[in-house]
């Protein structure tokens, strides 16, 4: 019983912090802060359990079925809050410390009535083993089960079933000796009511995770999966539609040419050869389009690490339709695989590499752009190769264009930087580099383009005053300085 309530505990706490991560970003902090308050909130809950000093039993069962329905709700209720008030921050900690208090009466609750069969020594080892075990189940259930199988929502509803199921089978297994035969009818029956009930919840939790992005994402959703790596949604909006990773979006259809024209063939113009392509990231394969425009492209490598991504470009008919089939071209090469393992472990060189990675919103994501990432990418670039890097909006986000700059420069690159003007996202930068200095490039394929000609081309180069240099740190490995300084730009925004 003690590792079942634990791991549910641990399922819960993990469930918010990503809640918090997915709808407000910084996963650090969002995971710290609320890792912190629940641990508070297990001690304040521990100290209350001492005023607990009658009925343990039926106490024991109101607080499994009290932290099964705060459990069970705290995933929707944070994300419907989220959508429908200004206050999710108040919410998402009044969330967290009643979870908190409910899972800190548990064990201390149960421990007491267990005094009754143990010795108080092989009591206290037997539930703090089995809780510390119940700890790394829950994280090892979460990361590699629920969360990739049922998403978020239902993961918490299925945590509180499990404390439900839990609080039904203490009105048998805990009975206080010599109680009368009808002393567990009440919480019985309460115990019935709210397993059942979350069964209920659970039959029509998707109907909850379609009200709850409903009001995340404009448009109509006709597309919405979790992967093992990120929630996957495509959005109708408009004439067009729109793809988000995990709440961000990544491009709206009438105008994706923009960015990924300037984006792709700045850097195929400025190689001296363009046979072999390398995209990192780049998943919906719409950068492996505008690449296989060239024909002396012979092969393409797309490095992404979300199968599902690469699986959708390949099997959704409207994203088929935008990147025209790309990723099944029988030049191209999809790697599902960690971007930066890979780039360090290849020995494979190439004429052009694209890095078409998310903005740097947490710390997994800004490695892609550190000095370490840039080294080894530029150990896969051809001697007169070039590479470019999509470096986010450099007009409200200007430190943090800088410093991925500054940080290419710190491999040993030397650059060109350039933006574009999207209707989508406003101004958005991108740093072409090579290993020796090199003019602006001219090139185009011979196909034209929705966006780029010989006469917009070179004016991507020109960047007016307001977008200028700016002293910042290069973005290390163990000391990214990207991620505070992108994190800081977009808070004046929230």
């Amino acid at each position: 019983m003690v590792l079942v309530i634990a791991t549910a505990g641990l399922v819960y706490e993990l469930c918010i912090a990503a809640v918090a991560s997915y709808v407000l970003g910084d996963s650090v902090t969002q995971f710290s802060t609320v890792i912190g308050v629940y641990l508070s909130a297990l001690g304040l809950g521990a100290w209350l359990s001492r005023f607990v000093d009658r009925n343990l039993e039926r106490v024991f069962v109101d607080v499994e079925l009290g932290t099964a329905v705060v459990g069970a709700l705290s995933a929707p209720g944070l994300f419907l809050a989220f959508g429908f008030t200004g206050a999710f921050r108040l919410v998402l900690y009044s969330v967290v410390v009643l979870v908190g208090v409910l899972v800190g009466l548990e064990l201390p609750l149960l421990m007491r009535i267990l005094r009754r069969e143990l010795e108080f020594k092989e009591l206290v080892a037997r539930a703090l083993t089995f809780d510390y075990a119940g700890a790394l189940i829950g994280s090892l259930a979460f990361s590699l089960i629920l969360v990739p199988r049922l998403g978020l929502i239902q993961t918490s509803i299925v945590s509180g079933l499990v404390n439900a199921l839990v609080g039904l089978a203490s009105t048998w297994l805990l009975r206080a000796p010599g109680a009368p035969p009808g002393a567990m009818d009440a919480p019985r029956a309460r115990a019935v009511v709210v397993t059942l009930a979350l069964f209920v919840l659970l039959a029509v939790s998707g109907r909850v995770t379609a009200l709850t992005e409903a009001q995340l994402y404009p448009g109509r959703i006709f597309h919405a999966e979790q992967s093992a790596y990120q929630r996957i949604v495509l959005s109708e909006r408009g004439a067009g539609f729109e793809l988000f990773l995990n709440g961000n979006l990544q491009f709206s259809s009438l105008d994706e040419h923009r960015y990924h024209e300037a984006l792709v063939h700045p850097a195929m113009g400025a190689a001296a050869r363009r046979a072999r392509v390398l995209i990192g990231g780049g998943g919906d394969g719409l950068a492996a389009r505008e690449a296989l425009r060239w024909p002396e492209v012979e092969a393409l490598t797309l490095v992404d690490l979300d199968p599902a991504m690469t699986r959708l470009a390949t099997s959704d008919q409207r994203l088929r339709r935008q990147n025209q089939g790309s990723l099944t071209d029988p030049r191209v090469r999809v790697v599902n695989a960690d971007a930066m393992t890979w780039f360090a472990s290849s020995t494979e060189r190439f004429d052009v590499i694209i890095l078409d990675f998310p903005d740097p919103t947490n710390y997994s994501l800004g490695k892609l752009y550190s000095s370490r990432f840039y080294a080894s990418a530029r150990e896969r670039l051809a001697d007169d190769g070039a590479l470019v890097v999509q470096s986010t909006n450099p007009e409200l986000a200007r430190r943090a264009y800088w410093c991925i700059a500054h940080t290419l420069e710190a491999a040993g690159l030397t650059l060109r930087p350039y933006h574009v003007f999207l209707p989508s996202f406003g101004d958005w930068g991108f740093l072409l580099a090579k290993r020796r200095a090199f003019p602006v490039p001219t090139a185009l394929p011979p196909a034209p383009l929705r966006y780029l000609d010989r006469r917009t081309l070179p004016a991507l180069f020109e960047l007016p005053p307001d977008l200028a240099e700016l002293p910042t740190r290069a973005n290390r490995l163990d000391n990214q300085a990207l991620v505070a300084y992108y994190l800081a730009a977009w808070a004046r925004f929230d």
